[in-house]
């Protein structure tokens, strides 16, 4: 064993599309000493269809307490680590914040290799603002404490990102639209990168009916992006939204916002968030 530490290599890797694993990624997967993966049995397709070698074992959120200290050993004697997770870039709604935790503090380093994130990828499409946003991952699983859960980002002024599994997706929506507004402009992301690739641009009522309508919107790997609350100084002008309304099924939406501001007086860069919203489809 070498007597400086190894590399702790945190590696994106593909959500769909093989093809979008990174020259770096590839050639750190092949060189290191071992790879730690969230499935060894869902990375073992990734590993085997590129040829790689490298032993693996699992880690997941079941045994990250347990194996984070023999890691950080291995690490401390000279041997370099890759960290996966299933699929997009680890510690993003997965395991691995311990571990990362423990190597900084034992001073070794730490090396994040870029590449594939499902929020950051649905985002980049979704024609949401991009210049802030919130990632709040999964929410929680019974109805109850989910929209107790959504009602404290109700006034959250940046784009919210969510994640979803496949049976519980129409329910999570339902809970957005009684805590959000049926109105409040959202953006559904499902399988991106894969085959049947989804990105639906809609109001959170719009969605709800759509994806209860087909079975088959209610399958795969789904991303839900929610457009940050108005400011409340918007939102008090009765005049200005109804100005607005009436501009914006005309104008382009900077045009209708930048009159509204000169009619009304109020901000154009809140007047132009509000117009968004309001813009017919």
């Amino acid at each position: 064993m070498s007597n400086q530490p190894g590399v702790l290599y945190i590696v994106a890797t593909p959500i769909g599309n093989l093809d979008d694993l990174s020259p770096r990624a590839l050639l750190t997967l092949n060189e290191v000493g071992l790879i730690a993966a969230e499935d060894t049995r869902h990375s073992a397709k990734l590993l085997k269809h590129f040829g790689i070698l490298t032993p693996v074992m699992a880690f997941h959120e079941h045994n990250e307490r347990e194996e984070t200290p023999k890691l950080t050993a291995v690490l401390s004697k000279g041997k370099s680590l890759a960290l996966i997770s299933d699929a997009g870039t680890p510690l993003v709604s997965d395991p691995g914040y311990r571990l990362v935790r423990a190597a900084h503090a034992a001073g070794i380093r730490v090396v994040p290799l870029p590449g594939a994130c499902a929020a950051i990828a649905a985002l980049s499409a979704s024609g949401l603002p991009c210049d802030r946003f919130a990632f709040e991952g999964f929410p929680p699983v019974r109805s109850t404490a989910r929209r107790t859960w959504l009602e404290a980002l109700a006034r959250e002024p940046r784009t919210l990102i969510f994640y979803e599994s496949p049976h519980r997706i129409l329910e999570s929506l339902q809970d957005m639209v009684a805590v959000f507004g049926d109105a409040r402009a959202a953006v559904y992301a499902r399988e991106i990168s894969k085959q049947f690739e989804t990105v639906r641009n809609a109001t959170l009522g719009e969605l709800v009916a759509w994806v209860g309508a087909d079975p088959n919107q209610q399958r795969g790997e789904i991303v839900v992006l929610i457009h940050g609350a108005v400011p409340a100084e918007t939102e008090t002008s009765e005049d200005a939204a109804r100005i607005l309304r009436i501009l914006v099924r005309e104008l382009p939406v900077s045009q209708a916002a930048a009159l509204t501001a000169e009619i009304t007086g109020l901000k154009k860069n809140q007047l132009y968030e509000l117009a968004l919203q309001l813009k017919p489809k």
